[in-house]
């Protein structure tokens, strides 16, 4: 079936503007904070002053009669992974936009700024099964692909099995890579397939919130359908104790997310659908930065 023009329109401005973004903003952090696997030998060239002596060849001096050292470069080229969330919670958003159009969009600038390093990109799209697989591979045209998928997709599912998603990235990823789970994180136990993950892959939890998440608007009696269950609920938001309520347990929620996170080891970033998604990446890459200089 052929995507309507409207969307490929959608597509190739949401490409432009984050590549432009990627290049301004996003390209050098990124390539700051994440690293290559290790250093590869490029040559064997003779010492210059400067030069550091725990580099020299002992056995290529003592042929030569003169000092030479050896010379590496980092081996850059990594494999980034965007595990995007397109149940049927994603699809709510009470200000700007959905969580899912916010979520399409950080999958655009993460690819941008990982094929700007000259990085493979790959996408699993998942909802309580694997929806859709692309293979890390490199270029424009192939992250062009990623944000048609990421945005286009129409989803089978409706609850989320993160677990289940991070199984199959396991069985499917041999090698060390660095993986963007982009959720709502309307899920529960977690910390068995996450530390198993993390062990491999440097995981980025990438936490997609709305207002309405944490507050609950005074909007008298409402009916509210639970979009992955499908169970409905009538409620009277005049209830201040029912808001308050309701408040108390998202924070609870929050606090035990932000809690199973730093216990794993791994790194978490908040982005609401009322914030510009900018600002929490730009101050995530600069922490993380600060926390690697220790």
């Amino acid at each position: 079936m052929p995507i309507p023009t409207e969307v490929l329109q959608k597509i190739r401005r949401i490409q432009i503007t984050t590549a432009k973004k990627a290049s301004d903003s996003f390209a050098g952090e990124y390539k700051s904070v994440f690293k290559g696997r290790g250093m590869e030998f490029v040559e064997v060239r003779e010492y210059l002053p400067g030069d550091d002596i725990r580099s020299i060849d002992w056995n290529v001096t003592a042929r030569m009669g003169r000092p030479f050292i050896k010379k590496f470069v980092e081996e850059r080229e990594l494999t980034v992974m965007l595990l995007l969330d397109v149940s049927r919670s994603s699809c709510f958003g009470t200000v700007n936009r959905l969580k899912r159009d916010l979520a399409t969009e950080v999958c655009a600038v993460m690819g941008a700024a990982a094929t700007k390093n000259n990085d493979k990109v790959g996408l699993i799209v998942f909802t309580d099964r694997i929806e859709c697989f692309l293979p890390a591979r490199k270029g424009t045209n192939h992250v062009f692909r990623v944000i048609r998928e990421a945005l286009y997709h129409k989803a089978e599912g409706h609850g989320t099995d993160i677990a289940g998603c991070i199984q199959y990235l396991n069985r499917l990823i041999t090698k060390s890579a660095v993986v963007f789970l982009i959720s709502d994180f309307y899920e529960e136990n977690l910390k068995k397939p996450l530390s198993v993950a993390s062990k491999k892959h440097d995981i980025v939890a990438v936490q997609i919130t709305d207002p309405r998440d944490f507050d609950m608007p005074n909007v008298g009696v409402v009916k509210l359908d639970d979009a992955e269950t499908g169970k409905s609920y009538f409620l009277d938001t005049s209830n201040p104790t029912l808001r308050r309520e309701y408040k108390r347990k998202a924070e609870e929620k929050e606090e035990t997310q932000k809690k199973l996170f730093y216990s794993i080891g791994m790194d978490r970033v908040v982005i609401d659908t009322a914030e510009p998604y900018e600002d929490a990446l730009i101050q995530f890459f600069r922490k993380r930065q600060m926390r690697m200089m220790k």
